[in-house]
């Protein structure tokens, strides 16, 4: 699990007892054997339980997955930095029921004080469904955008965000009456959250690798009255 992502070096092999065996892709699991599995492996950097079923990605790619993370980390850490009340996670294992253990990308909640729908477990661990996850996938044919998103709709993730780094471009999509639609942009070309105002994504500044112009939109969208009212509202719960 996220505690458990570090590398480490034995001079020992790992030792599985015949009840616990190591965790291998395909396996059919409940969360609780799942998570036992996955803390036994210190050494293995990424795992996922979706519908029961063992998911674990190959090794990260710099261009295609590791610097896009990077790129969408900074322009969330940012919002979250100016937002009270809303929290980012980078690599975050989520408890989102008892048969998906995903491990998004990147999370954007709000906290339970300002009626965010995840909480943090008492083991240090996201429990419930955070109103925005972003994956970032090779392809169309990622079980990202299948599975495990029917799992995020099912579990009411208000909006789930996709890189499609081969494909070069976004998906965002809304959850309305139990369904995801897909955010068209507006005619800057923007994309714009409905659950948190002022969160802007340009995309294009984004391909092109033009974080200065992406953060500017963001600053944008921080600065538009919505966002300010988001804020107040977020401190008048906060003092009530």
């Amino acid at each position: 699990m996220a505690a458990s992502l570090e590398s480490t070096v034995r001079s020992e092999p790992l030792v599985f007892s015949p009840a616990d065996p190591p965790l291998e892709p395909g396996d059919r699991l409940s969360r609780e054997e799942f998570e036992r599995r996955y803390e036994q492996m210190p050494h293995l950097k990424k795992a996922e339980l979706i519908e029961r079923t063992v998911y674990m990605p190959s090794p990260i790619r710099a261009k295609k997955h590791a610097e896009p993370h990077g790129q969408l980390g900074a322009w969330l850490v940012l919002y979250a930095s100016e937002t009270p009340g809303v929290s980012c996670f980078d690599n975050s294992t989520v408890r989102l029921d008892l048969d998906n253990e995903p491990q998004p990308d990147l999370v954007l909640m709000k906290t339970t004080e300002q009626g965010g729908k995840a909480r943090i477990s008492s083991d240090d661990y996201i429990e419930g469904s955070p109103e925005l996850v972003v994956e970032i996938v090779g392809s169309s044919r990622a079980y990202d955008l299948h599975q495990k998103k029917d799992a995020y709709r099912r579990n009411g993730v208000c909006e789930y965000l996709a890189w499609i780094t081969v494909e070069n471009r976004f998906i965002w999509w809304r959850l309305v009456e139990g369904q995801y639609h897909e955010i068209a942009p507006d005619t800057d070309g923007l994309l714009k959250s409905g659950v948190f105002p002022g969160l802007w994504l340009d995309t294009g500044a984004l391909l092109r690798g033009a974080m200065k112009e992406t953060l500017a939109a963001l600053r944008r969208g921080l600065d538009t009255p919505e966002h300010g009212a988001f804020i107040a509202a977020a401190d008048s719960r906060s003092n009530t």
